[in-house]
């Protein structure tokens, strides 16, 4: 039996205080939903009295979203209260998240005040918001740097005065993991009513220390975690999702578990990053472009002979299609033969170790070796193309669907044929499969700018499936109609050879 932990994603609100990361209340809305897809189970929408446009964006994910809780942000007074309570008032389930500050750097020098006050107002901020709703989080800000004695007696009166859940943030990232699990656990051991209540951890990352603080907090009986996707917010960020999720399910023996659906984690930390403008960095765990890239030769062999030589996750785990071998200079004979076979370039054990003292020279020349440079190293070498085109001509109008005309030699004969289509490529497509006569189907379709200036050429990579296998195609050309062409046709050579 394996205990619960509750994921809380303020992705929109902590997560969007990044600068120029600020969303519109439409793309607020898709994340959200895209979040309930996820599986998250509270989903902090915003802090409704900040602005007109947060409060907005809560009313409009309440009406969005009907799964998770919508909780909504507001200090611990009154008028923060009440506008957190107006936003929510179409939530299915709705929660109020008030508190104020615990350390004493806080106490002293932001609210100007003592223990005994504070203590005050974080009681009737707790009875104000539960009038208004059944779930109450209090946040004792900048708990990591507060007394634990006093941070008890704290958490002890606002459970007693209706608090659901306890956040007890690490505001500033100041502790280390061992403190932090240790100030949970004697939370745990000398609050009076905690039993009543969620503890939640909220971790940030200004010393590197976000995930592994939270991982020490709920190995200490926290069962609530705050989190983001791709580790977003202020200054260095906030406790990752991915990670977290990831960490729990690959370490069974902690014993605790999530209802995240882990094969959501790569599209939606996509959807955040585009929608927000904010890059992911290529290195970050879990989602980053190269958390399962290999361009090692000898890590390489070892992916290739087994995955779990050198990854402890499997990438269709978090929605990623499969491991990247990246050719390089470092690679071996062994990732090379797999690339070309991807390509559908087969050779035999001796016919590689021929190319491979050239790909090594092409290599060391670049940085990284792309499809292309490869069709280039093989050359002649991968047979005779029984695909030519000989001619083709493309005609678009307002008043007619695109027509192409092409004209291949295909088997030593010269055929001609016209097709239309929804567009051009699709047209141009059309008129292929009328001359080859063959059941395949386009799986994958990548354009891409070689140079990015007007008169820039189009790179098109794609690939088709027949008859259970997969065939890479590449084509440029300063006419993208015409890069397509040479892309399917080369993907087709592979099949007919």
């Amino acid at each position: 039996m394996t205990d619960r932990v509750y994921i809380f994603d303020t992705t929109l609100r902590d997560g969007e205080q990044v600068p120029g990361c600020q969303l519109s209340t439409l793309e607020k809305v898709m994340i959200a939903q895209e979040l309930e897809t996820l599986g998250v189970d509270v989903i902090e929408a915003g802090f409704p009295i900040s602005s007109p446009g947060d409060f907005q964006s809560v009313i409009e994910i309440s009406k969005a979203v009907s799964e998770p809780v919508i909780c909504a942000l507001s200090r611990a007074e009154k008028p923060d209260i009440e506008a957190a309570a107006q936003a929510l008032q179409y939530a299915k389930r709705k929660r109020i998240h008030t508190g104020l500050g615990a350390s004493d750097y806080h106490i002293r020098h932001k609210f100007n005040s003592t223990r005994e006050a504070i203590l005050e107002r974080a009681i009737a901020a707790v009875k104000y918001a539960k009038s208004f709703v059944e779930e109450v989080e209090f946040y004792a800000e900048d708990a990591g740097r507060a007394d634990w004695d006093f941070l008890a007696q704290m958490v002890e009166a606002v459970i007693h005065a209706g608090a659901t859940v306890v956040n007890i943030p690490d505001t500033t990232g100041f502790r280390l993991p061992t403190d932090y699990g240790a100030m949970i656990r004697h939370l745990k051991e000398n609050v009076a009513n905690i039993h009543k209540a969620i503890i939640s951890v909220h971790c940030h990352n200004d010393l590197g220390l976000a995930t592994a603080n939270s991982i020490a907090g709920l190995q200490n009986g926290a069962r609530q975690v705050e989190v983001t996707l791709n580790g977003i917010g202020e200054r260095a960020g906030n406790t990752a999702l991915e990670e977290i999720v990831m960490i729990l399910k690959t370490h069974a023996h902690l014993q605790l578990h999530t209802h995240i659906q882990t094969q959501r984690l790569y599209p939606t930390s996509r959807l955040v990053s585009r929608l927000m403008r904010m890059p992911i960095q290529a290195n970050k765990a879990i989602v980053g472009r190269n958390a399962f890239a290999h361009s090692s030769g000898i890590h390489q062999d070892g992916v290739l002979k087994n995955r779990e030589n050198y990854e402890i996750i499997d990438p269709e785990e978090v929605g990623v299609a499969q491991s990247s071998i990246l050719l390089t200079a470092r690679s071996g004979k062994h990732a090379l033969r797999h690339r070309l076979e991807q390509l559908g370039y087969y050779f035999s054990k001796d016919e590689v170790k021929e190319l491979y003292p050239r790909f090594l020279e092409m290599a060391d020349a670049k940085k990284d070796i792309c499809d292309e440079d490869l069709i280039a190293l093989v050359g002649d070498r991968g047979g005779r193309r029984k695909l030519e085109l000989l001619d083709f001509e493309m005609k678009i109008s307002q008043q007619h669907a695109p027509c192409a005309k092409i004209k291949l030699r295909y088997r030593e004969n010269i055929i001609q044929v016209e097709a239309s289509g929804k567009g051009p490529v699709d047209a141009a497509f059309s008129a292929i499969n009328q001359i080859v006569q063959l059941d395949v189907r386009l799986e994958e379709y990548q354009l891409q700018s070689m140079n990015g200036g007007a008169d820039d050429n189009g790179k098109v990579h794609l690939q088709l499936s027949y008859a259970g296998n997969y065939y890479y195609g590449f084509g440029v050309d300063d006419d993208i109609i015409l890069a397509s062409v040479h892309a399917y046709l080369d993907a087709l050579n592979k099949i007919t050879a």
